[in-house]
């Protein structure tokens, strides 16, 4: 399995939750894996339930088995004043750039200089190892941008290595595209089963394709259950009311008949639903792209919930030690 998991996803459809769910599927059996977030939310740390996260890596949880979870808010400013010291050992001539508002013009207004800080902070999660040992993380798994401009974030260091053809940002772009180009890498798509989310997502396979960028999964969340089998599904699609009513009364439902309207209705609804999913699933699998589906928690999800997922999510994906 890839050892770097970007997660991207339409807004809403809880793109964060499947990172951190992510995380902990990859974490079993004494894994180590960093969460990284770029976007500066602290959706994380609320999911995990934890204070706000700091631009450093700290162990925010454990997954069965006992490997833990470590995440890291990516600060873009941090970032770059890491960057100054690592190829120039400009440390207090980088704090002073930073007190003159150098570093923020350059993060904030300078294209593309913030993609490439936060994807090369990524990749250097990486390719990290330890003194005498192997990596220190398993897998990096990022929460990434939204899927309408995960290919540009992912690509913009090519366009940075095609602009300085010489000297450290040429050779740094370079290293972080063989990462990012790599089968070290795999990009998941978060979607749901409708209309906007299938079709951003069918773009965004179309366009990580073209920059042969590698694509992952897509994972399919907040799947709903289907509370009717075909053939009531059908029916209330038919709208056979006389029969229906005859059912109710034969089972001895009081007020069957104030009842039978708004259950047609509901039943209806139901049906509308499911027909939409399966058509939506036909478009997915389109996509040639395995899929998975993580159910809809009614209650939210909380830290049990996270863990629930995980669970699911290890069990599709074949996680082992």
């Amino acid at each position: 399995m890839s050892r770097l998991q970007v997660v991207s996803g339409k807004g809403g459809t809880g793109k964060t939750t499947v990172a951190a769910a992510l995380a902990l599927a990859l974490a079993t059996e004494g894994k180590r894996t960093l969460l990284v977030e770029v976007e500066g939310r602290q959706g994380i740390a609320q999911l995990f339930e934890t204070e706000a996260l700091p631009y450093e890596e700290r162990k925010i949880a454990v997954a069965p088995g006992g490997g833990e979870v470590y995440a890291l808010a990516i600060d873009a400013e941090r970032a770059l004043l890491d960057y100054l010291q690592m190829f120039y050992k400009l440390g207090s001539a980088g704090r002073a750039l930073k007190k003159l508002g150098a570093i923020d013009f350059a993060t904030t207004i300078a294209p593309g200089v913030r993609d490439v800080l936060l994807t090369g902070k990524a990749c250097e999660a990486v390719r990290r190892r330890e003194k005498q040992a192997g990596f220190v993380y398993d897998y990096v798994v990022m929460d990434a941008p939204p899927t309408g401009r995960i290919t540009r974030f992912l690509n913009v260091n090519d366009e940075v290595a095609g602009l300085a053809r010489i000297g450290p940002i040429h050779n740094q772009a370079q290293a972080v595209m063989r990462v990012l180009k790599s089968p070290e890498t795999a990009v998941h798509l978060v979607t749901l089963l409708e209309e906007m989310p299938v079709q951003e997502t069918a773009d965004g396979v179309a366009e990580l394709r073209s920059a042969d960028l590698p694509v992952g999964n897509v994972i399919v969340n907040m799947v709903r259950p289907h509370v009717l089998d075909e053939d009531a599904v059908r029916a209330a699609s038919d709208g056979h009311r006389k029969d229906i009513a005859k059912a109710l009364a034969a089972a001895g439902v009081a007020g069957s008949a104030r009842l039978l309207t708004p259950l047609l209705e509901e039943a209806a609804e139901h049906a509308q639903r499911v027909q939409l999913e399966r058509e939506q699933r036909e478009l997915l699998a389109k996509l040639q792209v395995p899929t998975y589906e993580l159910p809809f928690l009614g209650d939210g999800v909380d830290l049990a919930g996270l863990y629930r997922l995980a669970k699911e999510l290890r069990e599709q994906l074949g996680v082992t030690a």
